[in-house]
């Protein structure tokens, strides 16, 4: 965990530091157009490998999850694929709906879907192998070159393009630090590929694709398609400061996220596979997130439009509104990392699937509504407590799966010994 939140506070300690510098430099409706690709962009990446990636942490032997590599590889080439195709015959459309200046626009969506689950597969197989060095190097490298090239890209005034250029570029240079880490453990090893094998692994874990990818999708349209309503609805200057608030939120919060999934998954692994209590880590983990988070959420309830006003300039007052507003769905976010990984762990995808189909459906209904007949902070508002509630049953209902999980295996290794007993007694008869 130290290792990995080093990396990655340094990484939130760079993107603060020049924050102030890019807010001056880009517009509301530049980040607005930024937050309209970054919403696409998160709706295609969210199942590229369809999930597969996440198995990579589940077998024992080290050639199968060699193999899930490969097959999430595939499944990430497959969807670039089918992404350029759309790219070629619609490009109008997609235009129009990232909101791009030019067809460079779409050429950067191509490039940033393949960088994207590129780096989602790297930074799997190096959680595997417990590389953490290099994944805490890579949130370094990414946020050194994002954060410097947009300064860059600012100056020059580029515009949005220079913001999505700075986001593509940076991804790509971090997958390159993580591919040495793949590499090196390939080439100890030295795996054959067995295809025979590939196809058994891929029905074995087919759940992941079936439920986990299409839960993923749905979760990023979720938190993509506020940008693109609130842009339908009210303009893409509010857009841009809801796409700006959140991603003021969202930085420092992946202090500890970012880290916290890498290494509680590895450890829940763990400790399932030696018989250990999950129930105890879901609970210690996610009350322990609350009592972290509860602080500096009421600090942003209290004076955000006034910080985001003093640093990063007059233009942003109503970004901090925003930002006000969405903090208490920001901190259940927060919470909710370990119910997220325990549910793939324990095998529950199809229930969070459909969690997640009535939570896309009832933040659609709600922004439709409100844009329809509220304000634009009314809507965010309204949007923030609807989430905030649908996080919080999201951690109970995992941990009552997790729960029943713990108790069912406790009372069939009770009756297994007690039937072994029995049967002892009766041969020592």
């Amino acid at each position: 965990m130290i290792i990995v939140m080093t990396g990655t506070a340094i990484a939130q300690v760079i993107g603060f530091m020049l924050m102030p510098v890019i807010s001056r430099l880009f517009t509301p409706s530049d980040f607005g157009i930024f937050g309209s690709f970054n919403a696409v962009v998160g709706v295609i990446a969210a199942g590229i490998t369809l999930e597969y990636e996440q198995a990579i942490m589940l077998p024992k032997e080290k050639n199968d999850a060699f193999h899930l590599f490969i097959i999430s590889c595939m499944a990430t080439l497959i969807v670039s694929f089918l992404c350029l195709l759309a790219c070629l015959t619609a490009p109008v459309y997609l235009m129009a709906l990232i909101k791009a200046p030019g067809i460079w626009g779409l050429v950067l969506l191509v490039f940033s879907v393949f960088i994207t689950g590129s780096n989602i597969v790297l930074q799997a197989w190096c959680v595997r192998a417990k590389a953490f060095k290099y994944t805490s190097a890579s949130q370094v490298i990414r946020s050194l070159s994002s954060n410097s090239m947009q300064v860059g890209f600012g100056f020059f005034k580029i515009g949005p393009i220079g913001l999505i250029m700075s986001n593509v570029l940076a991804d790509l240079i971090a997958s390159i630090n993580l591919f040495r880490v793949f590499y090196r453990d390939v080439m100890q090893a030295a795996p054959e590929i067995n295809w025979i094998r590939i196809k058994q692994l891929a029905k074995e874990y087919r759940d992941f694709p079936i439920y986990s990818a299409s839960q993923n999708v749905i979760n990023a349209m979720s938190s993509g398609i506020p940008v693109l309503l609130l842009t339908h609805f009210f303009g893409i200057a509010v857009a841009g400061g809801y796409a700006f608030g959140i991603r003021l939120l969202f930085t420092p919060m992946g202090l500890l996220t970012r880290a916290l999934r890498q290494v509680l998954f590895q450890k829940a692994g763990e400790t399932q596979h030696h018989g250990g209590s999950l129930l105890s880590l879901y609970t210690k983990v996610t009350v322990g997130l609350f009592a972290v988070g509860i602080f500096p959420a009421l600090i942003i309830i209290i004076w955000s439009p006034q910080i985001f006003s003093l640093i990063f300039g007059t233009q942003w007052y109503t970004a901090g509104e925003y930002a006000r507003s969405l903090m208490i769905w920001v901190l259940f976010v927060f919470c909710n990392v370990p119910a997220i990984l325990f549910a793939r762990l324990i095998r529950i995808q199809r229930t969070v699937f459909f969690y997640d189909l009535i939570l896309l459906i009832a933040r659609v209904s709600v922004l439709v509504i409100s844009g329809l007949y509220l304000t634009a902070l009314q809507s965010i508002t309204l949007f923030s407590l609807l989430s905030a509630i649908m996080n919080l049953i999201l951690i109970f209902l995992v941990g009552y799966n997790v729960m029943k999980k713990e108790c069912d295996i406790t009372w069939k290794n009770f009756r297994n010994t007690l039937l072994a007993n029995t049967t002892e007694n009766s041969r020592c008869a």
